[in-house]
């Protein structure tokens, strides 16, 4: 199991197959919706919330992380990086302002 620092919970015992439960407090009707959705797809309540869980995860980090582009998009990707605009009024004066963390 690869353990991260922001994983508390990890330990060098646990291997990575090794199952753990997770506690959700959800209302009754969201547990109702859940189930039918579930039973729609064959699929145990608990199959259907971490493949649903695990597809979500897995899509917000993609698009965080991934994006593809052809070679003409890509080039003007590039280009804008390379050569960005001149600041304007409003940028200029962003940057001159003292961040509020720094008060």
């Amino acid at each position: 199991m690869v353990q991260t620092p922001t994983d508390s919970s990890s330990s060098a015992t646990h291997s990575a197959d090794q199952k753990r439960s997770i506690n959700l407090r959800i209302e009754a009707g969201t547990r109702q919706l859940i189930d039918q959705a579930a039973a729609a797809l064959g699929k145990t309540r608990t199959e259907f919330m971490v493949e649903s869980a695990r597809r979500e995860a897995t899509d917000v980090l993609l698009d965080q992380r991934l994006f593809a582009l052809d070679d003409t998009a890509f080039n003007a990707f590039v280009d804008a990086l390379d050569n960005p605009p001149p600041a304007g009024p409003k940028l200029r004066a962003l940057m001159s302002r003292k961040p509020g963390w720094q008060d």
